[in-house]
């Protein structure tokens, strides 16, 4: 058996990555797919359709999953496996940022797309925007912009820089 490898969580946003991880039945099974074997994005697709294809994505993006390029039939394709076997989070924060963070984790999806679609917006049709220019143009904290763009599938972030994916 392979050793275990651990993720370490020290920074507020990949906590709130962790929390989404499997937050859905189709997250989850993705997920426990991973763990068993390699798949690539059309045995997902085959398997849990368009959402399985959204979650592996998101799973790829929040880096729990290790890919390599494997011959198939059709050629050659790109399969994924989870890495990590353990989750061990060490940070320490402000309570007005725990709250934050808890508030991002807990918020229902509609709330969450609406934040979403507001920053989509805000981005005018640019590539990326500086973190700090939508800190103020939403009037809300850096750590809560953080905590919205780690659960995204559609934002990321690059430095200081919000692009989307």
């Amino acid at each position: 058996m392979p050793a275990s490898r651990i993720k370490v969580v020290g920074d507020i946003g990949d906590l709130i990555s962790v929390f989404h991880a499997c937050d859905t039945e189709v997250k989850k099974k993705v997920f426990v797919e991973l763990t068993k074997r390699w798949c690539t994005v059309e045995e997902i697709e085959q398997l849990y359709g368009k959402e399985g294809v959204e979650a592996l994505r998101y799973l790829e993006k929040i880096k729990l999953v290790e890919t390599q390029w494997v011959t198939m039939p059709q050629g050659v394709v790109k399969a994924y496996h989870t890495y990590y076997d353990l989750f061990q989070i060490n940070l320490s924060l402000p309570i007005i940022e725990a709250a934050e963070v808890i508030r991002v984790v807990t918020m229902s999806d509609s709330e969450f797309r609406e934040w979403e679609n507001k920053i989509i917006g805000l981005m005018e049709g640019k590539k990326s925007i500086f973190l700090g220019d939508l800190v103020e143009k939403l009037g809300i904290s850096q750590t809560m912009l953080r905590g919205l763009i780690r659960r995204s599938t559609k934002l990321d972030i690059r430095g200081m820089m919000v692009e989307v994916i």
